[in-house]
């Protein structure tokens, strides 16, 4: 086995590592690498594959049987060596790989190849963080299924940095670190100030999940609603729920009028004495009674609808966003009587309207955004349009109001956050991100919170417009961010629900879903409880342990 060791690390020393003067590459968070080691170019090589299947033998020998799987794209080539390896060695073992995300047609899987009831090795070329290997403990135990052991060529940091497997049993297992080629490559373990990994400290109470997810369909879906004891959302299939906080059971279903691809819920919830709104694909907006689910009354004059409803509480009136599929009306935004169903006013807008209204009582106007690029404010009593601002991209998400300085902030796909005076529309300012903002700022004392596709999470100073800080998660960001005490939540497409402090951005805890998170959490501050939704129609009820 020494002599395979000794031509794989040949390898890597003249190979695999890569500086920045033989070749440019970049870190993830934009800057130049110095250097990284880069296995894709010798994993398809068949004499490198031999030399690590026997190596991973003589390792893993005394552990079958197993199954061996990974994580798309290095993994790929691993297990297909290992599978061949185990067979010639007379010892059988099952292989599969899991996507980085679920496939959007076709089967819609997340993991190809069968998976057995054999305990699991994780493979790949390379852990640093863990944070990939994480999420696919995290896909595995969601299965039923147990893995005992993570197996890579190189390791990049001290194995007591690794609490997230040692805590769960799982072995770690390299060939190499960073440490076995201090003195030909002058590079050493990675160590931190802090030596630990973020810890994982939310744990589930209860798990929920809808049938007949829409996977393909990456975009804020029903962000659940809160009232004392119960839990309410709408999902793909065409129903609206209410469940028990307590325990995730189901207090009654309502489902959407018509029967067909367009049935899907979307639209989050409002709630205004007894009655809960919500809008539907199938083109109604629907009134419900909050206790019982029973139908109070529908509004039917709209094709689609996408947008949430928000309340005007002391005039008893609930706005939404409309959509139409005719030639001279394509959007518009309603007020409706919140009790009567009849409604009070209508605007018509040359573009559809995906994002949310929202109300201002202190100025007595709604704010809405549209497909045409543009915000428009309403008188909310009467409908007259007060002032209209032009961007260059749509506005698909919701407002947050600055009651105080007397600002609105909200993105833009064109990538900018713009502050607004509400009662006039003149542009104070706007911030640029480095992608899409399709998600609602949040504002808290002077600081404005706002995510973006480019993956970051930024608190911008509203008085100077500058960037205290900025988080980068390894996801494209749809969520949008909420605050509990002084820290931050929000989510990421890379699963991860993230805790940041809200002066520094420090990420302070993690949990860690196996499907897309692309809505904001809820919580209920007298049970302590998170509710957690992902674009996969799950809803994770959380409790925080103490670190």
């Amino acid at each position: 086995m020494e002599s395979q060791r000794l031509k794989l690390r040949g390898v890597i020393e003249q190979e695999v590592f890569v500086t920045k003067d033989m070749e440019r590459s970049v870190n993830p968070n934009g800057t130049e690498a110095l250097w990284l080691f880069d296995f894709r170019r010798v994993l398809l090589r068949a004499e490198v594959l031999d030399w690590v299947g026997e190596l991973f033998w003589e390792k893993c020998k005394n552990e079958y049987p197993f199954q061996v799987g990974g994580i798309e794209v290095a993994a790929i080539p691993l297990i297909t060596e290992l599978t061949l390896k185990m067979r010639e060695k007379r010892a059988p073992a099952n292989g599969f790989f899991i996507r980085k995300s679920r496939k959007k047609s076709g089967l819609l899987r997340m993991i190809e190849g069968e998976l057995t009831d054999e305990k699991v090795i994780l493979v790949d070329d390379t852990i640093n963080t863990g944070k990939s290997f994480i999420r696919q403990v995290e896909v595995i135990e969601s299965l039923g299924k147990k893995v005992s052991m993570v197996f890579v060529i190189l390791r990049y940091r001290d194995e007591s940095y690794y609490d997230y497997f040692h805590k769960k049993g799982i072995k770690i297992f390299s060939l190499f670190t960073l440490d076995d080629f201090k003195d030909s490559l002058n590079v050493k373990n990675v160590v931190d100030r802090e030596r630990k990994s973020v810890p994982m400290l939310f744990h589930p109470q209860w798990y929920w999940k809808a049938e007949k997810p829409d996977y393909f369909h990456v975009i804020p879906k029903s962000t659940p609603l809160l009232d004392d004891t119960k839990i309410y959302f709408g999902t793909d299939n065409g129903s609206f729920w209410a469940l028990n906080q307590s325990d995730g059971s189901t207090v009654w279903e309502y489902k959407t009028l018509l029967v067909s691809r367009k049935r899907k819920v979307f639209s989050s919830a409002a709630l205004y004495k007894d009655f809960i709104y919500f809008g539907a694909h199938d083109g109604n907006f629907y009134a419900l009674d909050k206790n019982t689910g029973k139908r109070k009354w529908v509004f039917m004059e709209a094709d689609w609808i996408r947008s949430s409803p928000c309340v005007a509480l002391d005039l008893g009136l609930v706005f939404v966003g409309l959509e139409f599929g005719l030639w001279k009306k394509h959007g518009g935004i309603a007020a409706i009587d919140a009790e009567t169903g009849k409604k009070k006013w209508e605007y018509v807008l040359p573009e559809y309207v995906h994002s949310s209204p929202t109300y201002s009582k202190k100025f007595g106007l709604v704010i809405c955004g549209c497909n045409d690029f543009s915000v428009y404010a309403f008188d909310a009593a009467t409908g007259k349009l007060l002032w209209t601002r032009k961007t260059d991209g749509e506005i698909k998400e919701s407002f947050a109001f600055d009651e105080e300085r007397g600002l609105v902030c909200f993105g833009s796909l064109d990538s900018y956050l713009y502050v607004l005076k509400t009662k006039t529309g003149e542009l104070v300012r706007k911030i640029r991100m480095d992608g899409w903002m399709y998600s609602t700022p949040l504002i808290s004392s002077r600081f404005v919170y706002a995510a973006s596709l480019d993956k970051h999470v930024y608190c911008i100073d509203l008085e100077t417009g500058a960037v205290v800080w900025k988080f980068e998660t390894q996801g494209r960001i749809f969520a949008s961010p909420e605050i509990i005490g002084d820290k931050i939540y929000i989510g990421s497409n890379d699963g991860r629900l993230y805790e940041l402090d809200a002066v520094t951005g420090k990420n302070t805890a993690i949990f860690q879903a196996t499907e897309r998170i692309t809505n904001k959490i809820v919580y209920n501050a007298e049970m302590e409880t998170i509710f957690l939704p992902t674009f996969a129609n799950e809803i994770y009820c959380l409790k925080k342990k103490a670190g």
